[in-house]
């Protein structure tokens, strides 16, 4: 079992800078990859950034050269550095975890608000 926390969300006026962590206990060492989703009211819940055990990494093309994933500790951190918001970027953003088994883990989100 995998337990994910999430915190660094909060209202940011366009433009600027949110950095969200996630951080993963429990069976935490059998992480294959990490991930981070958004979603909005009303809309699906899209995949923002996901970075996998060999440091490869993959995002969105909304958040390209805007955002960055990174992990540390062993793979029980993660991170999404979020620059030059946009009111579009609004949404709860979840972590997400899998294991090597293939099952996922999700946490309860951090709402991130950019607005002016």
């Amino acid at each position: 079992q995998v337990q994910l926390v999430e915190s660094g969300g909060g209202l940011v006026q366009p433009g600027g800078s949110l950095r969200l962590s996630c951080a993963a206990s429990g069976s935490s060492s059998s992480i294959n990859a990490m991930g981070w989703y958004r979603q909005a009211p009303g809309k699906q819940r899209e995949l923002v950034a996901i970075i996998t055990s060999d440091g490869a990494t993959n995002y969105a093309d909304s958040a390209k050269g805007r955002f960055t994933i990174s992990r540390y500790n062993a793979k029980n951190t993660v991170y999404l550095q979020m620059n030059s918001l946009k009111p579009e970027d609004t949404g709860v953003y979840y972590c997400n975890a899998r294991v090597n088994s293939g099952v996922t883990y999700w946490g309860k989100g951090t709402l991130v608000t950019v607005s002016s």
